[in-house]
């Protein structure tokens, strides 16, 4: 397991990449949840990642993140956890 500080990453390896990205309600209302949802959507497809079952989860400090740092925040939890280098 891998946290930042907007976030925390979960992987088990597996045959294919598939991905799962929670936002609970203490982050926000429903369009800011969107909103982290859309954007961490995109950081992943950007990354070419391994095949792993991955789990994303947002944390409530990421309310205010704007893209550049959620994206740092990710690929900083995803070294954190061992799945990238």
């Amino acid at each position: 397991m891998g946290r930042g500080r907007f976030l925390s990453v979960k992987w088990l390896p597996a045959p294919e990449l598939r991905v799962g990205i929670v936002v609970s309600k203490k982050v926000g209302k429903a369009v800011v949840r969107n909103r982290i949802k859309r954007r961490l959507r995109e950081i992943l497809r950007r990354l070419h990642l391994p095949k792993a079952h991955l789990l994303v989860v947002a944390s409530p400090e990421a309310r205010g993140a704007a893209y550049a740092e959620l994206f740092q925040d990710l690929i900083r939890a995803l070294k954190k956890s061992g799945l990238i280098q």
